[in-house]
């Protein structure tokens, strides 16, 4: 199986700060940090990051 192919948050400022975001699987999102890309991995369903961007989404606007 290939290397996810991880996409960097963009909203993303300059440093090492950064959310990054993979398909690990059809089933499967991954999110690490650029500080340490290969460490801690967070698995969740699509579903639920979906859920996950919307609600933040929604959020922003309310600001």
């Amino acid at each position: 199986m290939p290397s996810p192919a991880w996409q960097k948050s963009s909203y993303c400022a300059q440093g090492n700060s950064c959310v990054h975001v993979a398909v690990l699987t059809p089933g499967a999102v991954g999110l690490t940090e650029s500080a340490d890309p290969t460490g801690a991995i967070l698995r969740t369903t699509p579903t639920a990051w979906a859920a996950l961007v919307r609600a933040i989404k929604k959020d922003r606007t309310h600001d």
